[in-house]
């Protein structure tokens, strides 16, 4: 012992801290959480809940209306804003209504879903959306239809009952049918077009509408070979009906109508007065390679199970229907714009 410990005498202890109060809104020594804790938990729940509606509606689907609708615009007797603005309203629509039937699919076919090794994630198949809110969601989007419906401007909504009315029948009956699943599908894409031809009011093309349907059908047959080739006949009862062989056949003949339908379209539908000759020439290899790719990309890569991602992601197939677009739009703009004799 020093002489400092002596005189000092032992240290004193730490007096013991006070218990600290807790504030309202904050977490005290209970372990309680305090507001902005559960303040921060609803906000996650509400961010998921939110995310999960949205997946419920498939955005990345969306630009199958984007794409589809407005091929109405090559035969429109004129580009103004109001036929843009009622061709947009014709989009928003069809967004609505296809969102509404993907989420009644995904209720009716949630016990298949959870068997499939995608599909298993949607959310009502995963269960992190009950059945009953999914059927609520769509309740709600019903009646958003209803009223974009009654607030738009007045064209024929035929097209749109129709692809409702053989989209509810599908959920029920007609996707266990074997080839007729394929072609009420593909029925769905013809009617978003018709939907736009009532919204400019043009001339209904019917060879284009014949290469919008075989070009649907290729698409849905190349998931469809996707599902068989990875998952088996087990996920969806119509694959019962289908074999790799049967596929492949049905590739190549909607393929070959797809290309043909679309070329006597340009031949004879499409409004590009004398400049047709040489529209054709252009298109006739810009539309043959496209579609030759894609059939590549299912074929040979084994893909198409995502056939929206597969084309966007070909930076090729891009390439080549950007391409196409611009030869066409020039066309259809020189046409438009000649000078009268």
């Amino acid at each position: 012992m020093t002489a400092v410990d002596v005189v000092a005498g032992p240290t004193p202890a730490p007096a013991p801290a006070p218990p600290t109060v807790g504030r309202p809104g904050r977490s005290g020594r209970s372990g309680r959480p305090g507001r902005s804790g559960r303040v921060a938990r609803l906000a996650g729940h509400l961010t998921r809940a939110t995310a999960d509606l949205v997946a419920l509606t498939r955005p990345r689907q969306w630009i199958k209306n984007l794409f589809a609708v407005p091929l109405a615009l090559l035969d429109a007797p004129v580009w103004s804003a109001t036929t843009l603005a009622r061709i947009g309203w014709a989009v928003l629509l069809f967004t609505l209504a296809s969102s509404l039937v993907y989420a009644v699919n995904d209720v009716a076919d949630r016990r298949l879903d959870r068997g499939h090794p995608v599909k298993r994630a949607r959310p009502v198949a995963s269960g992190r959306i009950s059945p009953a809110g999914a059927a609520l969601f769509a309740a709600v989007l019903g009646a958003l239809l209803i009223l974009a419906i009654t607030a738009g401007p007045a064209m024929s909504w035929w097209p749109l009952a129709a692809y409702l009315g053989l989209n509810l029948a599908y959920s029920r009956w007609l996707k266990h049918v074997p080839l007729l699943d394929i072609c009420v599908v593909a029925a769905g894409f013809v009617l978003r077009v018709v939907l736009g031809y009532a919204a400019t009011g043009g001339p209904v093309a019917v060879w284009l509408l014949t290469s919008v349907f075989a070009t649907c059908l290729v698409l849905i047959l190349g998931k469809r070979r996707q599902e068989l080739a990875v998952a088996g006949a087990t996920h969806r009862p119509a694959l019962r009906g289908y074999n790799l062989g049967l596929v492949d056949q049905l590739l190549t003949v909607n393929a070959t109508v797809a290309v043909v339908g679309f070329l006597l379209y340009l031949r004879s539908e499409a409004p590009v007065g004398v400049y047709r000759n040489a529209l054709l020439l252009a298109a006739v290899p810009l539309t043959l390679f496209g579609v030759s790719r894609y059939l590549q990309a299912v074929l040979v890569r084994r893909g198409g199970g995502d056939p929206v991602r597969t084309l966007l992601r070909d930076r090729f197939i891009v390439a080549t229907t950007a391409l196409l677009a611009a030869v066409v739009g020039v066309a259809l703009f020189a046409a438009h714009h000649q000078p009268s004799s």
